[in-house]
């Protein structure tokens, strides 16, 4: 079996350093520093795709950012910040690679989303609208590259045990929220590998267009 390259971003996040740990095992694995790739900015993106000297087969987009807060004290500054990373920063990586997966016949992409994108709650605003365009650009992209033997797919994780629901959450919040968890607890980032490894790899070779939720039972209350 052909040994794969995947281009992983935010591997060094709480999912993120968990998805190259998988990755790793069966992939040859891309992981640029924030200092090798800055997503905020579009020509660093476009630098850096250009400096690349390995044919991508795979596309990991797992950096994202998250900012809370009432609507009337979010800025239009913030919402550009989060959309840039979240959801520009994807469809520019994704484009800049896409001609060598088309030319190969072969791709995989994988979006890492969020159930926030799928329900949302207050305070949410700008961190639900990036996931969610995330969400459409996954569907009308599989749809695109479908005839390429592409298939784009993004993952949508809810409470995972990472640095980032403790920011936003206190420690009371946080046990009342497990508690609507169907099964009690919050996703370890591990549990996220498997997954992610599968739809990125060969095996998938059938599933395209969706948005998989992981997240212990949340979404069926």
């Amino acid at each position: 079996m052909i040994k794969r390259t995947v281009l992983l971003t935010g591997s060094s996040g709480g999912i993120g350093s968990s998805l190259f740990s998988f990755l790793k095992e069966d992939m040859i694995v891309v992981s640029p520093t924030r200092k090798e790739l800055d997503l905020s900015s579009n020509s660093s993106i476009d630098d850096y795709i250009s400096s690349l000297d390995v044919p991508i087969d795979v596309i990991v987009n797992c950096a994202g950012v998250h900012k809370a807060g009432n609507c009337e004290d979010l800025t239009a500054s913030d919402f550009q910040n989060i959309l840039q990373i979240n959801l520009i920063a994807p469809f520019q990586i994704i484009s800049g690679l896409v001609k060598g997966m088309k030319e190969r016949k072969y791709g995989r992409i994988v979006n890492i989303s969020s159930i926030w994108s799928l329900v949302s709650k207050e305070k949410r605003s700008i961190y639900s609208a990036s996931k969610s365009g995330l969400d459409g650009l996954t569907r009308s992209l599989s749809l695109e590259f479908a005839p390429f033997n592409i298939l784009v797919n993004s993952i949508a994780p809810g409470y995972v045990d990472t640095k980032m629901i403790e920011l936003y959450n206190s420690e009371k919040e946080l046990e009342k929220i497990k508690k609507i968890i169907p099964l009690g607890r919050f996703a370890k980032p591990s549990e996220l590998g498997d997954l992610v490894k599968f739809l990125s790899s060969e095996k998938n070779s059938y599933i395209t267009g969706q948005i998989i939720p992981i997240d212990g039972g949340y979404l069926t209350r």
